[in-house]
């Protein structure tokens, strides 16, 4: 039987915070969504002055990363390279820069959704998130 590493209450509680922190410490009001490895959402955290719109967006992102095994700037690379047929993948609907999957010994174990500010920026207060599992 094989088995797998999840994401505990307590690891999705330091992503958050981390991605907070590295969101506010920049200014950036964005909300941040984590998921497990199938895209269930498991935490969502708007920020103060986040538009409400965003609280929709990040679990996508997450959602997206999470099943695609893969950071989502890849897929808005691909569409934006001119494979549009893309846009019809079903399930999936973040795939805009900003979501971020969590991999542990090569396997993925969650994903981190940001919405919010610049897609760069997004991606960035993902990151910082992930790498306080490390810390």
């Amino acid at each position: 039987m094989q088995q797998k590493a999840v994401l505990d209450l307590n690891q999705v509680n330091r992503i958050l915070d981390a991605a907070q922190h590295e969101a506010q410490a920049n200014g950036w009001p964005v909300t941040i969504a984590v998921t497990d490895d199938g895209g269930h959402l498991l935490a969502l955290r708007r920020l103060d002055a986040c538009a409400p719109m965003a609280s929709y967006v990040a679990p996508e992102k997450a959602r997206s990363a999470a099943l695609g095994r893969r950071e989502t700037q890849a897929f808005e690379d691909m569409i934006n390279g001119g494979r549009t047929a893309f846009l019809s993948a079903p399930v999936l609907q973040g795939l805009l820069t900003g979501g971020i999957p969590v991999v542990l010994d090569g396997q993925v174990i969650g994903a981190v959704g940001v919405s919010g500010v610049k897609p760069e920026q997004d991606a960035q207060v993902a990151r910082a998130g992930i790498a306080a599992l490390d810390a």
